[in-house]
């Protein structure tokens, strides 16, 4: 493959044409042209649908645009740093967080993080679904318990728990009560909940009077006393400090660990390991006491 006809491939699919690639770069739009044709030859394939008046990538040339694109930005960067005499985080990061944790702590981290680098152009998508990072040309995720995937590799970089909480003003249910509930999502569906308290291992009925999709909705509706709730101890510590809520114990389950991830098969840029030592030093022993501090 013609590594020079690649680079004005994904020259012409950035900027989503011949004439405007041309402007861009000071290319000729004739050369711009040929090259792409002869790099369609080569792969014996269409990488554009020509139109009157549009050009748009086929599957196989977005395919071949998501996954070399990011390859050519990495080898300008590693030019670029070697000819500077070192390896300065530079270029555009993109990074998929999950929703919570990007609604407390990403902005903050963010902002700081673009004032320590200002040569990374951040860029941050809330999301929960797994992402395929090569696909859809992330450096970066974030993940709640992700599940094993032999092409990311990646470390845990915080761990939280659940507790359940309740207003003040709701009171501890007796044996055989039941007691209102706010619940999250469809992913719970228990009748009962499971805690352990400072006399022990406790079982509650619950009434799902409530069901909120977001984790901080559920917070807010658990302060108001229209039930209890299990929520991130991350999330409500300052709650129970200020005696707006009261701890009923602890969720008897596994942890919850947020995991950065990234692709195995690639050398890390700058840029990412700038972003990994920046979390290692917002939270250096990554408890849920580190996480309340920094959202506070």
């Amino acid at each position: 493959m013609d590594l020079l006809a690649l680079v004005d491939f994904n020259l012409v699919a950035r900027h989503g044409g011949f004439g405007r690639a041309a402007r861009a770069s000071g290319r000729p739009k004739a050369t711009l042209s040929r090259r792409v044709s002869e790099l369609e030859g080569s792969l014996d394939l269409r990488l554009f649908e020509r139109g009157a008046r549009t050009l748009k990538l086929t599957q196989e040339g977005r395919s071949l645009h998501e996954r070399t694109g990011s390859l050519l930005a990495e080898l300008d960067e590693t030019a670029a740093a070697i000819a500077s005499g070192g390896n300065k985080p530079r270029g555009r990061l993109r990074i998929s967080a999950p929703l919570l944790f990007s609604q407390i702590a990403m902005g903050k981290l963010a902002g700081a993080f673009a004032l320590r680098y200002p040569e990374v152009r951040l860029e941050v998508t809330t999301e929960d679904r797994a992402v395929d990072m090569v696909e859809e040309g992330y450096d970066l995720v974030i993940r709640v318990n992700p599940d094993h995937d032999e092409n990311l590799v990646g470390r845990i970089f915080m761990r939280d728990r659940l507790v359940v909480v309740a207003s003040p003003h709701l009171a501890r249910p007796a044996d055989g009560q039941i007691v209102p509930a706010v619940f999250r999502g469809a992913i719970d569906q228990a009748a009962s909940w499971e805690f352990v308290s400072p006399t022990g291992k406790t079982r509650i009925e619950v009434d799902p009077v409530l069901r909120l999709w977001s984790v901080i909705m559920a917070r807010d509706a658990v302060r108001s006393g229209v039930g209890a709730g299990r929520l991130p101890i991350s999330l409500v510590s300052h709650d129970l400090a200020a005696g707006r809520l009261v701890h009923w114990g602890d969720v008897d389950g596994p942890e919850i660990a947020l995991w950065t991830l990234y692709p195995s098969r690639r050398l890390l840029s700058a840029r990412v390991s700038a972003f990994l030592d920046f979390l290692k030093q917002a939270f250096p022993s990554g408890t849920p006491e580190e996480l309340a501090a920094f959202v506070d």
